[in-house]
């Protein structure tokens, strides 16, 4: 460190040996000739003589006049930043300045001042530390710990090698182990020394020197917590007792709720309560009870459970849970406190269904155009899923809602008064048609269905259906003993191909269905109508006819016919349209699209 030069001249009589002499004969003096009061007197609440603080000399003088002297050498450089570097930093930029304030550092002048020997007193030792003091002693510095680790720690990180923590891991597949690895940081034992002394010295730079840091958890940390918790805790599932209904919980799910954590040089179980309560949640159902049902998987119909309405407080559930990781197998159940309501169909409900087999699919076919991939594709997405119990009733209109912007329908072109023309929802009617025919041959009963009002060459002649919000619906009732799941997709159109939905019909065979159709009667020829409406579409008619359709029920793999159901269609000429101010049909508005 550089010293303070003193403000007073060093004289040869003032040289250690010569002083202390002089000053133990005076001394002397005084005390033989009865002068301890005046010796008293003389040293005050002075510094020792020839002593300095951190280099700057306040020998002689008064505490006050100390304390002020050390404000005034040290007052602007105390509040100047200090270069720290860090040996061998991995950072671009190996150097930081560091602000004395940012670590909370500064010099107690006052402490430093006493801890020099300022101070009055009768004490005789006071009196000889006086007159033959001369010591060079540090200022006393304040820093602030807590602040100054955390530089120290961020000037680590340039490092580039912290150390690395053993680490504990759940996976589905079971318990995996990370090793720890030593790393390297800033020297903390030296870095405070040093730091002080670039404070109080001239050149406010300081290099920090690097040492091995080792990792909070070692090896043995990480042997001990696989032993004595990770392993246990996946070795079995857990069951959850709620009321008269169990959740059993597999390693494999709960294994994403379990960490290890750093604490105290240990790794320590936790739990996360927020994905425990929802695991917990997904085999229940919170609050509400959820009804069982029906799903494809894989192509193939599975019940999908009943979930019981569960209200739990999670911190007991993470608790009870925490608490049987590592008991025995035949230990792993706990109570919950919870209130349980229970669904009202059950998966018993939904296995007498006996939803088993395909009994019927139809398929239909529609040009390119986007409003039909939209709408059509929305209205198969709100059916598809549909269950029918046994008396239960199909409405499309009920299913589908009302065709608005909303509820995700767009702009299409729909039959209005024999005309085309444009509104929410256009489209959906290939819905209904391919819906009716799937029902049709599923051998359901028709309890309302109407027929576009003309032919639509897409569809089946006879056998087709439209509807309209909300007057006009497609309605069936499932009259068999066993319950129906509705399945509906659309593969959209683009411009080098046809659009296709689909319906299927799930349940337990009980008809096989035939159709017969009977050629085409009554035709009436097309009238010509001239509209001058700023909306009007021109548009080429062709006649109307009529039709029947016979459907026949055989019982399944019997031969026999059982009964049969006739199906009379009446369809009305489409009128050719012509506009006063005539232009080419908006592309994709063939007929039918209502």
């Amino acid at each position: 460190m550089t010293l303070w030069e003193s403000d007073t001249d060093t004289t040869k009589s003032e040289r250690p040996g010569g002083r202390i002499v002089v000053v133990v004969i005076v001394l002397l003096a005084l005390l033989a000739g009865g002068g301890y009061a005046a010796a008293y007197g003389l040293a005050g609440d002075k510094v020792p003589r020839g002593t300095s603080i951190s280099g700057v000399d306040v020998g002689g003088l008064s505490r006050d006049a100390a304390i002020a002297k050390l404000e005034k050498a040290f007052g602007t450089r105390a509040k100047e930043p200090i270069e720290v570097t860090v040996a061998q930093s991995a950072s671009a930029d190996a150097k930081e300045s560091v602000e004395p304030g940012e670590i909370g550092l500064d010099i107690d002048y006052a402490a430093s001042v006493d801890a020099a020997g300022a101070g009055a007193s009768w004490n005789p030792r006071r009196q000889w530390d006086y007159f033959t003091g001369g010591k060079d002693v540090d200022a006393v510095v304040h820093i602030d710990e807590a602040r100054l680790d955390a530089k120290l720690t961020a000037l680590s990180e340039g490092l580039g090698k912290p150390p690395k923590d053993g680490q504990v891991l759940f996976t589905a597949d079971g318990v995996k182990t990370t090793q720890p690895e030593a790393g390297e940081e800033v020297d903390r034992d030296d870095a405070w020394t040093a730091i002080v002394d670039a404070y109080l010295g001239d050149e406010k730079s300081v290099v920090l020197e690097v040492a091995a840091a080792q990792p909070d958890i070692d090896s043995a940390d990480v042997e001990e917590a696989v032993d004595s918790f990770a392993n246990p805790a996946m070795a079995h599932a857990v069951t959850l007792v709620f009321g008269e209904n169990e959740i059993r919980l597999a390693p494999r799910k709960f294994a994403a709720v379990l960490s290890m954590k750093p604490e105290n040089g240990k790794l320590v179980p936790a739990v996360d309560q927020a994905a425990l309560t929802e695991l917990v949640k997904d085999a229940t159902a919170d609050g509400k009870p959820v009804d069982a049902t029906v799903k494809l998987v894989k192509g193939k119909p599975k019940v999908v459970p009943a979930k019981p309405g569960v209200s739990f407080d999670p911190a007991q559930v993470a608790t009870v849970f925490q608490g049987l990781l590592t008991a025995p197998e035949d230990a792993r159940s706990g109570k919950v406190d919870a209130e349980v309501v229970d669904a009202d169909f059950t998966t018993k409900d939904a296995k007498a269904l006996k939803i088993v087999e395909k009994v019927s699919e139809f398929s239909t076919y529609y040009p390119h155009a986007d409003y039909r991939n939209v709408n059509i594709g929305r209205a198969a997405e709100l059916v598809d899923g549909t269950i029918l119990k046994p008396g239960e009733e199909f409405s499309l209109n009920g299913i589908v809602g009302e065709r608005t912007a909303e509820n995700g329908f767009t702009d299409g072109y729909i039959i209005s008064n024999g005309i085309l023309k444009k509104d929410l929802g256009g489209g959906v009617s290939q819905m209904a048609t391919t819906t009716f025919n799937a029902m049709f041959f599923a051998g359901l009963k028709d309890i309302q269905h109407k027929p576009h009002s003309f032919y639509i060459d897409r569809y089946p002649v006879g056998r087709e259906a439209t509807v309209a919000w909300p007057t006009v619906d497609l309605r069936f009732e499932n009259d068999t003993p066993y319950g129906i799941l509705i399945r509906a997709w659309v593969v959209p159109s683009n411009y080098s191909r046809q659009g296709k939905v689909t319906v299927q019909m799930w349940s337990t065979k009980v008809w096989d269905i035939d159709s017969k159709t009977s050629a085409r009667y009554g035709y009436v020829s097309p009238a010509t109508r001239t509209l001058t409406t700023p909306d009007c579409e021109a548009h080429t008619g062709w006649s109307g006819f009529q039709v029947d359709v016979t459907r026949i029920f055989r019982k399944h793999k019997e031969s026999a016919v059982d009964h049969t159901e006739k199906f009379h269609t009446v369809y009305t000429p489409s009128d050719t349209v012509v506009c006063k101010k005539p232009g080419p049909p908006p592309a994709g508005a063939d007929p039918g699209d209502d």
